[in-house]
């Protein structure tokens, strides 16, 4: 009786696939080389720190340090639900970066369609410029500007207003103005530089087919209805994925210089979770408590662009992220 010996082909294939893996890297050697700054820095600034962690769960000792100190569980995280904090920067933080991204896109779209419409080379040039410019404009002297404009003793504002027999505005201590006063701001500063990627869309548009569109008898307005909006839909479902995942990540620059950190009138419509996290950490020195916030901040923000990807992909599953 003879014995048959079988071989089994799971070495020649995890062989097979082995060499492949080598293969596609050596293949796309070049892109990798080229991607490989960006993945050293989130190796470093986002992933090795990831134990820090711990800290959110402990009352933090400096003379122990971070993973001697006393484990406290999820006392950090009741503090802040008990106190009633926690809603409130949750909801100042999502309704601004919402306010941003809507208006921030429309306004956006509106531009780059505008440049697009405009015949003059040298007139779209200068406009872009002019656009571009608030963007390098550093917070601090944002802040500063509007201190001279909004100041209650010295502003231009107030000085106006009594020049024409009214009375002044005291703006830093009315919080119910300063939603309207950030929100302008923060478009005047972004549109224009957030503009250039819908400009760079709408350029890499088949001219022939608004060319067409035209022969047809297709007025501008129509033109940007049926052919540039619908051009520009990919581009502003993957924009809005990416600004869902910072909806709880503040303008801390912006909020910071234009309000300050410990202006306690401006609370109930100012406050946000990075001032927030700033106060625990300069003002009171809480470590534990602001690492707690960051954790809560960076959890709900994943949910929210695995349930905005998941509803894209239902509706349009073509230009979700995943």
């Amino acid at each position: 009786m003879k014995t048959v010996t079988v071989q089994s082909d799971a070495p020649i294939i995890q062989k097979q696939a082995k060499d492949s893996v080598f293969k596609r890297i050596w293949k796309n050697r070049t892109l990798l080389i080229m991607c490989s700054p960006a993945i050293i820095f989130f190796a470093i600034f986002a992933y090795l720190p990831m134990p820090g962690l711990y800290l959110a769960f402990v009352n933090f000792d400096y003379s122990l340090g971070i993973f001697k100190s006393a484990f406290i569980g999820f006392e950090n995280f009741r503090f802040l639900v008990m106190t009633g904090d926690l809603w409130k920067l949750t909801f100042n933080t999502i309704a601004y970066n919402l306010a941003f991204i809507v208006f921030g896109n429309i306004l956006q779209i509106g531009v780059a369609i505008m440049l697009n419409e405009l015949a003059s080379k040298w007139f779209k040039k200068v406009s872009q410029t002019i656009m571009f410019l608030p963007h390098f404009i550093s917070a601090v002297l944002v802040g500063l500007l509007a201190y001279n404009i909004l100041s209650y003793d010295y502003g231009m504002l107030n000085s106006f207003l009594k020049a024409v027999g009214l009375d002044p505005v005291q703006t830093y201590s009315n919080p119910a103005i300063w939603p309207y006063i950030i929100v302008i701001t923060f478009l005047w500063q972004s549109t224009g530089y957030g503009s250039i990627i819908y400009f760079a869309a709408i350029m890499g548009l088949d001219r022939g087919i608004l060319e067409a569109a035209e022969i047809d008898g297709a007025n501008a307005f129509q033109r940007i209805r049926y052919i540039i909006i619908p051009w520009l839909k990919p581009t502003f479902i993957i924009l809005l994925l990416f600004s869902l995942g910072g909806v709880l990540k503040g303008n801390f620059g912006l909020f910071y210089n234009l309000v300050g950190a410990n202006n306690t009138m401006l609370y109930p419509t100012t406050d946000i979770i990075e001032t927030y996290v700033f106060r625990t950490l300069m003002t009171n020195f809480n470590f534990s408590l602001g690492s707690a916030v960051s954790l809560y901040q960076s959890i709900l923000g994943f949910f929210i662009v695995i349930t905005a990807n998941w509803i894209v992909r239902k509706v349009s599953p073509e230009n979700s992220l995943f």
